[in-house]
């Protein structure tokens, strides 16, 4: 099942290691087989706030995904990054093709009884 690398980005400073983290990314995600397929601007806000930009990145599976953030490669260019943009970074696992959202209200209506 696929899952995704979220990031919700709140500061956007272009600093030269933002350039070079972008630059260097892409060839740490192909061995995972990792694509964007979200990745900043624009963003049309339909409700609420949204202070900063989103990069959401498919992989195959959740295990890829972790194996991808864990990765030497990876970790060597992350610092670019972190030293340079405040964010939130999440690992999540997709729904499949067959999820109901329908039968998740059904357990939800039963835990809280």
């Amino acid at each position: 099942m696929s899952a995704y690398g979220f990031a919700h980005l709140r500061s956007r400073r272009h600093h030269t290691d933002i350039i070079e983290y972008l630059e260097r990314i892409q060839a740490t995600l192909d061995p995972f087989s990792g694509r964007f397929l979200i990745h900043g601007p624009p963003t049309e806000v339909v409700e609420g706030t949204w202070p900063g930009s989103m990069v959401l990145i498919e992989f195959p599976s959740l295990a890829e995904a972790r194996a991808w953030y864990d990765s030497p490669a990876y970790r060597n260019i992350l610092h670019l990054r972190t030293d340079h943009i405040e964010g939130d970074v999440l690992l999540i696992e997709g729904v499949g093709p067959d999820y109901d959202p329908a039968e998740r209200a059904t357990k939800l209506r039963h835990e809280a009884e």
